[in-house]
């Protein structure tokens, strides 16, 4: 599989570190923000394939991160972590955008599993919309030739 660049936001440092040097051994490349603030920040300037993102989270809860997230990139994938168990949460999560929702403690492999296919869902995606927009230019020049 491709590599493939993840952000990981959650306002508990220790776990934040802790799962991305489990990452890291496993050959993601991760980049970590312990507030949604600095989520939107850091998504504004760098190319990310895949979010990991805490639900509750002082400030801009993890809704509202989806929510800007998906204003700057509808095509981004994000899988929200909790360690509460909230099925509204989940529910306007997933109603949002969301990929999937995950609840802490989570099970490294099972991350790792669900961030490739977040990764493989958001490629295929990119790559629909880049042959339609092949298929439109060629259109166009038929018409103009045509025309």
């Amino acid at each position: 599989m491709d590599t493939f660049d993840v952000l990981f936001v959650d306002d508990e440092i220790d776990f934040l570190d802790t799962l991305m040097k489990r990452m890291k051994k496993r050959n993601v490349s991760v980049f970590g923000v312990n507030c949604g603030v600095d989520a939107i920040e850091y998504l504004k300037s760098h190319s990310t394939d895949v979010v990991v993102l805490d639900m509750r989270m002082p400030g801009m809860d993890g809704i509202e991160t989806l929510r800007e997230i998906k204003k700057l990139d509808p095509m981004l994938e994000v899988i929200m972590l909790t360690g509460h168990a909230c099925l509204e949460a989940a529910q306007e999560g997933m109603e949002l955008g969301a990929f999937d929702y995950l609840m802490k403690p989570i099970n490294i492999d099972e991350l790792l599993y669900k961030l490739q296919d977040a990764y493989r869902r958001k490629s295929i995606h990119e790559e629909k919309i880049r042959q339609l927009k092949e298929t439109m230019a060629i259109q166009k020049q038929k018409e103009k030739v045509e025309g």
